[in-house]
């Protein structure tokens, strides 16, 4: 009996039936071996993947440590963190020092100039930048884990030979896969490319749009879709292609450099036209229609690296936080002596320690290279940008007005991580990939279980019967079958996994999270016996089971974490400090999978569904002009509030004929425009020659 597509599912819409395919053939086939994240679902524990906890080699971990001293001193005394973020750029001399100190290159090859290290050290490096200033940790981020990270793992000899050397020790480069109608949708691309007549080239056309250092990279690295024909059915179809460009390529058109921000104010992203660019084929990354295993590969960098900078800046506001309510008096005491005030700073412990152990984990795995991780890399992203809000937050509401005001920096550390619950794939989005993807391989066996089993009232009774009769009596179908129909029927489930062995001392804990992943199958199971063909669309169910994941996940990383300090002799305060923060996550986050269980049964989500319906029916009453309207929308675009721009920064692009942010509200020029030049414009100049 083969497993079923989940698109096959009867009473799915036609518009969820097409999404679900559609994203079924964006992930492609499964992997050859399981990861650790899809086997939770199934109620298995592979201790192979996380056991022992990994660490770097010696002279890897000596390499990384003698360039965080030289990189901490940098950004301590000389980084201007403040002037970045008040004046909304990066200066051309503090990118340049990050060039030569070898940050910038740092996991390039030696023989392309850049320093060799892993991916473990460049999250170390990240945390660190981090934990000083968002801005920085993002362009860094974005240059090396997507900007040119696709020509690191995809890149042909010759484009390594060419275009490596230039991005470790020169310019920036930017990775060009949003666009006004493309955000976590990354497979509905419309930007196009096609093959000349003469296959030396492609001709590309489309926008691109949140291109990070766009306006200052020396080159970008392109998804576009292209019409592909199948060299043996010649069925033709839709793909994407990866494709490596430069700003000096006629038709490359930088019509805005940037927009004014709420946070991380100092990176730049900017808006790309490209019309009828001419690319040569040797610029082409991985195959044709290959774009988007380039783009999800890349990705998975991409959020190690967010999750590192939201790290450091979770620690350093869990440390200045607990300083302040040390030292902090009210009513004859110090704050810290408060019981709400103690419940915050456990919290935030125990938090940062999960997702220190988060990260060095799934850096391990990268390092190593595990290639079933895609769910992995998503859980620590979300975990790490939502609960390091979380902390961070906390941190703000202790500190109270003084968190707020300018001068303590703690209020640009909270407006700089906000943004990382929004991307490298928004939160709500990754849940639902999370659901999706880490439960698919049991999701189609069930549907293919049930439809083997079950009545279907499409069928005639004749058919339905001799369905039933032919697979009842079928040894592999059964042997599927009956354990689950015990399981959803009678309560008959399958014994916990063993976790471990891991040091004595934790063995308690071994057991309590080999029965937490007893559990989340179980529920998982459970809630779609309940939801059937509905949880396609009942996302509130689908977050739960993830969140259910990612706690799980939490807790594994950080018993292995644990098990390593103890067999490494850990000990004094910090260790004290760090087995605290452990007891307290296994109690916090057993709690909240516990809650989440008991909510997919009894939940408010009818009448949520309810209220959003009549909201939504209420809001259509309200002129459009009085709201702002995204600018592609399929249905009202146009129609809504005209954005002030008077006193906002702007940043044009070079070309002011087509700049839509050429001028404040009074028709003169933006006041960026001499600030932008003045600190940028040799970086500017230097990419485009290359």
């Amino acid at each position: 009996m083969a497993d079923k597509s989940l698109s096959t599912m009867k009473g799915v819409s036609a518009r969820d039936r097409k999404m679900i395919a559609e994203t079924e053939a964006m992930m492609g086939p499964e992997p050859d071996e399981m990861g650790f994240a899809k086997n939770l679902f199934w109620g298995r524990f592979r201790d192979d993947l996380v056991f022992p906890y990994p660490q770097e080699s010696k002279a890897e971990r000596e390499k990384c440590d003698a360039l965080l001293e030289e990189l901490e001193a940098y950004l301590r005394n000389e980084h201007p963190a403040i002037l970045i973020d008040q004046e909304e750029y990066i200066p051309e001399w503090a990118l340049d020092r990050l060039f030569e100190i070898g940050v910038m290159g740092m996991t390039i090859p030696e023989e392309y100039g850049g320093l060799g290290l892993g991916v473990t050290s460049y999250n170390r490096v990240l945390e660190l930048i981090g934990s000083y200033c968002s801005s920085t940790a993002v362009v860094v981020s974005a240059h090396q884990s997507i900007g040119c990270k696709a020509i690191m793992l995809f890149g042909t000899d010759a484009q390594k030979e060419r275009y490596l050397p230039k991005v470790a020790r020169e310019y920036l480069s930017g990775f060009c896969l949003s666009e006004p109608q493309v955000g976590s949708d990354a497979a509905g691309q419309e930007t196009r490319c096609e093959l000349s007549e003469d296959g030396t080239h492609y001709i590309l056309n489309g926008e691109k749009k949140w291109t990070t250092s766009g306006a200052l990279a020396g080159l970008f690295t392109v998804m576009a879709k292209q019409r592909l024909e199948h060299p043996e059915t010649g069925e033709v179809k839709d793909g994407v292609t990866a494709l490596i460009c430069t700003p000096d390529m006629e038709g490359v058109d930088i019509f805005e450099k940037n927009r004014s921000k709420t946070g991380i104010r100092g990176t730049w992203q900017a808006r790309i036209r490209l019309t009828d660019v001419k690319v040569p084929v040797e610029n082409r990354l991985h195959k044709e229609g290959k774009g988007l295993n380039v783009a999800l590969t890349c990705l998975n960098f991409g959020r190690c690296t967010l999750s590192a900078g939201v790290s450091g800046a979770a620690r350093r506001a869990m440390n200045q936080a607990t300083k302040w309510v040390q030292t902090r008096y009210q009513f004859g005491r110090p704050l810290a002596d408060f019981e709400l005030v103690q419940e915050r700073i456990a919290k935030a412990a125990a938090i940062t320690y999960a997702m220190d152990a988060m990260l060095y984990m799934m850096t391990g795995m990268l390092d190593r290279g595990d290639t079933d991780i895609m769910v992995e890399t998503a859980m620590t992203k979300v975990f790490c940008s939502e609960r390091g809000w979380e902390v961070i937050d906390d941190a703000m509401e202790i500190m109270g007005g003084e968190g707020y005001v300018t001068e303590n920096e703690f209020e640009r550390l909270w407006r700089d991580n906000r943004i990382h619950r929004i991307v490298e794939g928004s939160n709500e989005v990754m849940q639902s990939f999370i659901f999706a993807y880490g439960g698919r391989q049991l999701a189609q066996q069930m549907i293919s279980i049930q439809d083997a089993l079950l009545w279907d009232a499409d069928e005639s009774i004749g058919d339905n019967i001799t369905r039933m009769i032919d697979n009842g009596t079928n040894p592999a179908i059964l042997s599927r079958a009956l354990p689950l129909g015990a399981q959803l029927f009678l309560g008959v489930k399958p014994s916990a996994p063993q976790v471990g062995p891991v040091h004595p001392t934790l063995e308690r804990y071994a057991d309590r999270l080999g029965s937490l992943t007893q559990l989340h199958s179980h529920y998982f199971k459970l809630v779609s016996k309940w939801e059937r063909e509905k949880i396609v669309s009942h996302q509130t169910q689908q977050a739960r089971v993830a969140d259910n994941a990612i706690y799980l996940w939490a807790l594994t990383c950080s018993l292995s974490k644990m098990d390593h300090q103890l067999r490494q002799g850990a000990h004094g305060i910090e260790f004290e400090r760090d087995q605290a923060a452990f007891e307290h996550l296994f109690d916090l986050l057993e709690h909240r999978i516990r809650i989440n269980c008991g909510a997919m049964r009894n939940n408010p989500d009818d009448s949520m569904r309810k209220a959003a319906e009549a909201a939504r029916r209420h809001n259509d009453t309200l002129p459009n002009s009085d709201f702002y309207i995204h600018e592609s929308s399929p249905v009202a675009a146009g129609t809504g509030k005209t954005p002030d721009l008077e006193h906002i920064k702007t940043f044009p692009g070079d070309d002011k004929e087509t700049s839509s942010a050429e001028t404040h509200g009074d028709g003169a020029p933006a006041d960026a425009e001499a600030t932008v030049e003045a600190a940028n414009g040799a970086k500017t100049a230097t990419a485009k020659k290359k």
